[in-house]
């Protein structure tokens, strides 16, 4: 990513104003680096603060790939998605990157599950004789519903997808400081605004606050307004495992294999053949609790690769090797919330509308991020969701004042 050659000061001052920017984002995964493009596009003096290296590992934003798909059983996503999906051309476009791969995306399930029918009737799929479709790679046990929607779906590179955002955010002026630390926020009393503080005892002054730190989320607002977010981190692997001799381009991407999801227990899903060739990931959609400055980097999941190897053995047997395990493990996190949903909401308090928080995206915002940017930046900006609006996508379900009176124990059912 090309850095900006102006530091916080130097940008500042040119202003008039020394460490005084109209919007500070702190967090620079994929959320914060979308947040911090949207508001330096609406004319917007931006600081994009992150704890540590840019395009790091150590969070949820990081890996080669990401599925995009508007299958959803929940109303309040599909027009997310749609609006995304509209974003993230624009961003490619403008930016000259490649991030999204299209691929149809195939839903599997119990006719008797709701979620699943719910999802095939969001997304306008419909049933497909797999065996005619993909040569019989599928085993589906009777009385399951396969239904494949042809709108939209894809592969997202999550990595390259940041650092395009990130680019694109210097491009328009974003200035950006990694490995810096954030400690607190207060409240600027007599000018108005806040105070961001940093490890290095640095201290930036802004308008407006964006905090979008993933799995640190819970942390960081329980320090700044001591109020208890029930986002519980889970520990995930990302499972490669290798494609049985002869089936290789079967399984590909640029063979039309699908992105899958899998509403059985486990719940299973997938993207095709892609970034490693030979090799196709399918995981498990979930692991165990884990503490984001304190994981076992040697976990393997909580039984996550054992799981997820039974899956292959009852719906791919004859594609996919689970012999050995899989080939590569790549740890990850999720923050769930105790109903999935996100939090895309003002901090309130003290604070009222000067911090918006964007959280809990439950291992399935990525592919939303470009939309839930830019309702944070006109949230911070504006103090309303225009965009949100117009594109039909009600806010209502991300307000953090749902959580009252839902323990934080329940956060991973």
């Amino acid at each position: 990513m090309a850095a900006s050659n102006a530091g916080p000061e130097a940008a500042a001052t040119a202003a008039g104003h020394r460490f005084n920017f109209d919007v500070i984002v702190v967090g620079a995964g994929i959320m914060g680096s979308c947040t911090a493009h949207a508001a330096a596009s609406r004319g917007a003096r931006v600081l994009l603060l992150e704890r540590f290296d840019l395009l790091h590992h150590l969070g949820s934003s990081h890996g080669e790939s990401r599925t995009i798909r508007d299958a959803y059983p929940k109303a309040q996503y599909p027009p997310m998605v749609r609006l995304a999906r509209r974003l993230w051309a624009e961003a490619e476009a403008e930016s000259g990157y490649s991030v999204l791969t299209p691929a149809p995306q195939l839903s599997l399930g119990p006719r008797s599950n709701a979620s699943l029918l719910a999802a095939v009737r969001s997304a306008g799929a419909e049933e497909a004789d797999l065996t005619r479709r993909w040569g019989g790679a599928f085993r589906v046990p009777d009385g399951w519903v396969a239904a494949v929607s042809e709108r939209g779906g894809g592969v997202l590179n999550a990595t390259k997808a940041v650092a395009m955002f990130q680019a694109l955010a210097v491009r328009k002026g974003v200035v950006v400081r990694d490995k810096t630390e954030v400690l607190g926020v207060r409240k600027a009393l007599e000018e108005g605004g806040v105070v961001v503080t940093t490890s290095t005892g640095a201290e930036f002054r802004g308008a407006k606050c964006v905090v979008t730190v993933g799995a640190w989320a819970s942390k960081m607002v329980r320090s700044i307004a001591g109020l208890e977010l029930p986002i519980q981190p889970l520990h995930t692997m990302v499972l490669y495992w290798r494609i049985k001799p002869g089936h290789e381009r079967e399984l590909a991407a640029e063979s039309g294999f699908p992105t899958f999801s899998s509403y059985g227990d486990p719940h299973v899903y997938s993207t095709p053949s892609l970034e490693l060739p030979g090799l196709i990931k399918i995981n498990y959609d979930g692991g165990p609790p884990c503490d984001p400055d304190a994981r076992d980097w040697a976990d393997g999941g909580g039984g996550v690769a054992e799981r997820v190897a039974r899956w292959i053995e009852e719906f791919l047997p004859d594609h996919v090797d689970t012999a050995g395990g899989p080939v590569s493990r790549l740890s990850c996190m999720y923050s769930m919330t105790p109903d999935k949903d996100f939090v895309i909401d003002f901090l309130g308090g003290e604070f009222g509308k000067d911090v918006v928080v964007g959280a809990g995206f439950s291992g399935h915002g990525f592919k939303m991020a470009p939309a839930v940017g830019r309702i944070l930046a006109e949230m911070a900006m504006y103090g309303k969701e225009s965009t949100a609006t117009e594109a039909g996508v009600e806010l209502g379900h991300f307000r953090i004042n749902r959580f009252e009176g839902n323990p934080l124990g329940n956060a991973a059912n």
